[in-house]
C-alpha cells in the first residue's frame, strides 16, 4: 500500500474553471483558471497532489494519474504532478508523466504512442506512429482560446458544474 496516496479527495477549483460534476476526481487536486474537465475525464492523484495550470481542455474518457510505477521503491518525497498552460487532453488518452508543460496536445488517435521510459521531450516535439517516431515542428500551437470560450458556454448547459472553492488573489498593483 503507498502511504504517499491519498484516501480522501482534496479537490481545489479556482474561479473561472469548469468541472463538470460527471468527472472523477481522486486525491490532491488543484484545477486553474479556465481549466476544462469534461463529464467522465478522470483524474487520479494517487502517489501525490496533482496541479494542474491555467487553460487546459480534459476532454472525456481522459486520464490522468500521479501514481509510482509497479514495485518502485517508496520515496522519500511526495511526488507532485505538474500540468503547465493550455494543454489539450484528448479524449481516451491517458498521461502519467511527473510533469507536463505548456501548449501540449495529448490525443491517442492513430497509432497510439506509448511512451515508457523516463524521458524528457523537447519543446515543439511531435511524436507519433507506431514506432514513436519525433520530428519537430517550426511554430509553437495557439492556445484553444476560442475552444476554451465556446466550451465554458455550453457545458452548463447540459452538465451539473462543481462550484469553484478556491478564492482569487489579488495581483500587486491591481487590475
Amino acid at each position: 500500500m503507498n502511504t504517499f496516496g491519498s484516501r480522501r479527495t482534496n479537490v481545489k477549483i479556482a474561479v473561472g474553471a469548469l468541472v463538470c460534476e460527471e468527472s472523477i476526481l481522486k486525491g490532491d487536486i488543484t484545477i486553474g483558471p479556465k481549466t476544462i474537465i469534461h463529464p467522465r475525464a478522470s483524474i487520479i492523484a494517487e502517489a501525490g497532489p496533482i496541479i494542474i495550470g491555467e487553460g487546459n481542455i480534459i476532454e472525456e474518457m481522459a486520464i490522468i494519474t500521479n501514481r509510482l510505477p509497479p514495485d518502485t521503491p517508496e520515496p522519500t518525497t511526495i511526488p507532485v504532478q505538474i500540468i503547465g498552460n493550455y494543454n489539450v487532453f484528448e479524449t481516451d488518452c491517458t498521461c502519467e508523466a511527473f510533469k507536463v508543460g505548456d501548449h501540449n496536445i495529448l490525443e491517442s488517435k492513430g497509432t497510439s504512442c506509448t511512451l515508457t521510459e523516463a524521458d524528457t521531450i523537447p519543446e515543439n516535439t511531435i511524436i507519433y506512429g507506431n514506432e514513436c517516431q519525433r520530428r519537430e515542428m517550426h511554430d509553437k500551437p495557439y492556445p484553444p482560446i476560442s475552444q476554451i470560450e465556446f466550451l465554458l458556454k455550453i457545458l452548463p448547459t447540459y452538465h451539473h458544474i462543481r462550484k469553484p472553492n478556491v478564492k482569487p488573489t489579488k495581483i500587486e498593483g491591481g487590475l
